[in-house]
């Protein structure tokens, strides 16, 4: 039986600064595919910008309406709602609400779900002229993601965290993309390899 994908985010999972192939979603069904699992290709519901409340606005605008039968449902969300100072309580809110909707679309078991950490973009060019400053970031980022992680073993669905690994285009550019914010192919696909043995044990392998 061939599985269905579900993958929901924003810049980080359309792959801003990359091409289609280069996504980790795709990266990651091509990973899967290999390992002997046949599934569809991901279905993205991700834009550049979008933080919590906007991805819930979208899928709920989404037309036709999304099948409550997918097999793997990624979720990689909150760093735009970290970016506009919106603050830790209403991230809550928004993921949960999120969580929640993710687990709906995958036929309401939530070992089909795996939420995937903020990755840090404190290490960036792009963070250098942000007056917070790169510690203030970075320490903001963590506690998003410890919320996230509470929020995902509380629902029952995996966490996987990636930003350990983002922050190595600290001291290595080629992990970026040429907008000085984005992570380049590279950073993607090594983000897949980390995400990869929780997408098996959401589909059953």
């Amino acid at each position: 039986m061939t599985r269905r994908y579900l993958a929901l985010g924003d810049s980080y999972t359309i792959g801003e600064g990359v091409g289609a192939e280069d996504r980790w979603p795709v990266r990651l069904t091509a990973a899967l595919r290999s390992s002997g699992i046949p599934i569809d290709e991901p279905r993205i519901i991700a834009r550049t910008g979008w933080t919590t409340g906007e991805l819930l606005e979208a899928m709920a605008n989404t037309s036709p309406q999304l099948p409550a039968e997918h097999d793997l449902v990624t979720l990689l969300i909150g760093v735009n709602d970290q970016y506009r100072g919106y603050g830790v309580d209403a991230f809550r809110l928004g993921l949960e609400a999120l969580l929640a909707r993710a687990v709906e679309l995958g036929a309401d078991e939530a070992r089909r779900v795996v939420v995937v950490s903020i990755p840090d973009w404190s290490v960036t060019p792009f963070a250098r002229s942000d007056p917070r400053g790169r510690s203030a970031i970075s320490a903001e980022i963590d506690a998003f993601n410890a919320v996230a992680q509470r929020l995902a073993k509380a629902a029952g669905a995996a966490f996987v965290s990636v930003t350990a690994d983002s922050r190595r285009a600290a001291h290595d550019g080629c992990l970026l993309a040429p907008d000085g914010l984005h992570p380049s192919a590279s950073m993607y696909d090594s983000w897949m390899q980390i995400i990869l043995p929780a997408a098996r044990r959401a589909l059953g392998a």
